[in-house]
């Protein structure tokens, strides 16, 4: 018979403790497809529960197709896809439970150090509203239909002018396309810049991205970082045809890209007849000199497309992103558009008067003085607290950094003492597509739903976890 022994809490439902043991101990493959598990006498004398309970969890594994009941015979394990469930349970393992939602039943999450996250607190939810409720009058009515499939003409107009003021992105409204987030938009570039092409990635890169890349069937080639970002030696040896790139604050390692390595790498598109794909997630936020312009500002010859969004500087819920095509690509777009927009017109609409009265440029400002703020309050903390124990990598700009400790823990004991102490912090293992051997361990600390205290008390308790 199969050893099925869970650690069960007595003060959570036990049914659903044993369920979920079971379905993961299928999953990794520790209970192999057609075995058969213990009838339900048998475990429920085995772990000293009663028959109801392990019913009820058999009867949840049925209901979601791992175990069959075979009449007269018992209950046997499903043959399952085992690659799917390794790929994701390695996912869920490294962030899904580092995360504050996968708070354990005797430890609280006191400071979570999470890089999707943005200052809340300081939101002008008043303005927001006043502006929403202005776009549901009666005569604003034509907002309640379908709207261009671009996004709204007036938003995209005012998205054009700070893209020129701010990044140094000259374009028109009409090469602008609204969409519901980065994955969305970037699904259809894919579609207008083909099927069979090799796309390039960033390794280490945001991960989202390579997975969507993957789950869409497109081939994918990852290419390795130097310390000016990605390698354009090692592009110009590969078959990519488009590259997906963040050289104004690199995702994870925080490097920005130089104007050498810029120019090297819009020759390369220029001489390959190749797209690369600018993501400039968070670069309104830099601490230190001036704000870099837009590798789009440098390109002379329509290979780059630009994408941005409002979720760092605005609301993440929204899921209100863009992006700037060239000539080439919006003329396909336009010729074959099956598109409909994804972004409410009501949230186009509010965000248009916010930006249009000045409300947005003082937003923008406010953040980045408030983050500026946070920003030194981590590495002075960090100083103070661990002094030459650690390195950080990625400091200057963005709203995140990379926390390398000299104590030779490995990731996940890393993440799991910080987590007994309260302190949520996230890996970076999951944004390589090619892990490196014997690379040092980095940990990723998002900052800017901390204020300054919760910063320093966030810092100490890691280094309680690490160091004491």
């Amino acid at each position: 018979m199969i050893e099925i022994t869970p650690i069960l809490d007595k003060d959570g439902p036990l049914y659903l403790q044993l369920y979920k043991f079971i379905k993961n101990e299928i999953q990794v493959g520790n209970i192999r497809a057609n075995s058969k598990l213990p009838s339900q006498r048998s475990l429920a004398k085995h772990l000293n529960i009663s028959r109801n309970t392990v019913d009820a969890a058999y009867q949840q594994l049925i209901a979601e197709g791992y175990v069959i009941s075979k009449e007269r015979d018992g209950i046997y394990v499903v043959e399952l896809e085992k690659d799917f469930f390794v790929k994701n349970n390695q996912i869920d393992n490294d962030i899904l439970a580092a995360s504050s939602n996968q708070e354990s039943e005797d430890v609280k999450v006191k400071y979570d150090f999470n890089y999707g996250d943005i200052n809340l607190k300081d939101f002008p939810y008043k303005i927001w509203r006043k502006l929403s409720l202005q776009s549901l009058n009666e005569e604003q009515g034509y907002l309640y239909l379908y709207g261009d499939p671009q996004g709204e003409s007036e938003l995209r107009n005012s998205i054009s002018q700070y893209l020129y003021q701010a990044r140094g992105v000259s374009c028109s409204a009409e090469q602008i396309i609204v969409g519901a987030g980065l994955q969305y938009l970037t699904g259809l570039l894919c579609n207008l810049i083909g099927r069979d092409v090799v796309y390039g990635m960033e390794d280490p890169g945001y991960y989202r991205v390579r997975y969507l890349f993957e789950d869409s069937g497109r081939k994918i080639q990852p290419i390795p970082l130097d310390n000016s970002g990605i390698s354009v030696y090692h592009l110009k040896k590969s078959k990519v045809k488009a590259v997906y790139v963040t050289p104004s604050h690199q995702f994870p390692t925080g490097i920005v890209m130089p104007i050498t390595r810029r120019m090297e790498l819009l020759e390369w598109a220029r001489e390959e007849n190749a797209y690369i794909i600018e993501d400039d997630y968070d670069g309104e936020f830099r601490y230190s000199g001036k704000p870099i312009p837009a590798l789009h500002g440098l390109d002379s010859y329509e290979n780059v497309v630009y994408m941005g969004t409002f979720s760092k500087s605005l609301i993440p819920s929204i899921k209100l992103s863009y992006m700037v095509l060239p000539i080439e690509l919006i003329n396909l777009y336009k010729k074959n558009n099956f598109y409909v927009q994804t972004v409410s017109r009501l949230h186009q609409h509010t965000l248009r008067l916010f930006m249009e009265s000045g409300h947005w440029e003082r937003h923008l400002n406010k953040s980045r003085n408030i983050y500026k703020g946070r920003h030194l309050a981590l590495l002075n903390a960090i100083h103070q607290v661990m002094n030459n124990d650690v390195k950080v990598y990625g400091s200057g700009s963005g709203l995140h950094i990379l926390l390398e400790p000299n104590n030779h823990m490995t990731e996940k004991q890393l993440i799991q003492t910080a987590r007994v102490q309260g302190v949520i912090i996230y890996p970076t293992s999951v944004f390589y597509a090619n892990p490196p051997k014997n690379q040092s361990t980095k940990v990723l600390l998002g900052f800017a739903n901390l204020d300054e205290a919760s910063i320093f008390k966030g810092i100490e308790l890691l280094n309680k976890a690490w160091f004491e």
